[in-house]
């Protein structure tokens, strides 16, 4: 069954809204009137609570099961456009998208409700203009770049979009053994002689976390969400779809269970290394053994604003993200082969030039 999305119209002329990140307020596509963003959320909150409520009740209600190909049919089942009533097709993943034919933001139905209801948001930031200004400041100081892909290259893609986290809080402790050693080099008259002293070491300790992030989307590239981070906590609302005209949105896909063994990760490694570097005086430092115990205190679902960049340059595809909030950007960059051949030859015929002169 399709369900009408709800669709974030101007309260003034009907148009299409966006959430401008200058301003923090809401902005429409016609007529250029400004609201805040209670002011829509209040307009819509009866009618987004009624729609999520009959999504919801539809989806609780048992079905006959199906054959791989109905349940995939269904998995990918519309909405309709509560503006122009053409038809959206879903992934079952996009909880708010631009409808192609009216322009309007379409906030899909039970998408965002329930299980799925995020705790906090944070509003984007930045807009399009710091998103380019953004990947010309990646592209400077990289003297391996081909210089095509800088003056041809054109985003095919820029995208904003509100990608779901997890927030995982915990404390940890941790035990870990370590060998340390210390080189003492001594010249004899024949030869050189290296003495390794080792030494045992141990630490403990505990550390408490709060919020770690890990993004619950397997459409998202894991590297690229992580190496965007931090964000800055301290911008979190409470969540209202008000924040999301404009912009696309996922729910997650991944739960909670499955991306805690990232943050799982992720807080061991901040434990061992943060011991390991409290080893002072040392030549080396390795560890041979560690226990470290993670009790989980919180757990939050969030969404964080990612603008996601996409282009293609001699058949590849490279991907950037930025942070929709800090403005952090990254993502593979090409690399000129003549460029890396004649940087190498840069440096090896003048090594080789002064080992004749040596020898």
């Amino acid at each position: 069954m399709a369900f009408e999305s709800v669709n974030y119209q101007c309260p003034a002329c009907g148009g299409p809204l966006h959430f401008a990140s200058a301003e923090q307020k809401l902005v429409c596509n016609y007529c250029d009137s400004r609201f805040e963003v209670e002011e829509v959320e209040a307009l819509y909150r009866e009618r987004q609570d009624k729609a999520d409520a009959k999504a919801d009740a539809a989806a609780a209600t048992p079905k006959p099961v199906a054959d791989d190909a109905v349940q995939e049919l269904a998995q990918n089942a519309g909405y309709i456009c509560s503006s122009c009533g053409a038809e959206l097709v879903s992934d079952g993943t996009v909880a708010v998208t631009t409808c192609p034919y009216c322009g309007n933001s379409a906030v899909a139905p039970g998408q965002l409700s329930g299980d799925f209801s995020p705790d906090p948001v944070i509003p984007f930031k930045l807009g399009r203009d710091d998103v380019t200004a953004a990947l010309k400041e990646h592209y400077k100081g990289k003297i391996l770049l081909p210089k095509s892909f800088v003056t041809g290259n054109h985003i095919d893609e820029v995208q904003g979009v509100y990608v779901p986290f997890w927030l995982y809080g915990a404390r940890v402790d941790g035990e870990v053994y370590f060998d340390a050693t210390n080189e003492t080099v001594t010249e004899e008259s024949d030869r050189t002689v290296t003495t390794t002293d080792h030494y045992d070491a141990y630490r403990k300790g505990n550390i408490s976390f709060k919020r770690v992030p890990v993004d619950g989307s397997s459409k998202m590239p894991d590297g690229h969400m992580d190496a965007i981070e931090p964000y800055d906590y301290r911008a979190f609302q409470p969540f209202s779809t008000a924040y999301l005209p404009g912009y696309m949105a996922d729910k997650y896909d991944e739960d909670a269970d499955t991306c805690q063994a990232r943050a799982h990760s992720r807080m061991q490694n901040s434990v061992s290394s943060e011991l390991s570097a409290s080893i002072t005086g040392y030549n080396s430092v390795s560890t041979l053994s560690e226990n470290i115990h993670i009790d989980y205190t919180a757990k939050h679902y969030a969404l964080l604003p990612v603008w996601m960049l996409h282009t293609k340059w001699q058949g590849k595809d490279y991907l950037f993200a930025m942070n929709g909030q800090t403005g952090k950007l990254v993502g593979d960059l090409p690399v000129d082969k003549r460029k890396v051949a004649a940087w190498f030859a840069g440096i090896s015929v003048p090594l080789m030039i002064l080992l004749a002169i040596l020898l």
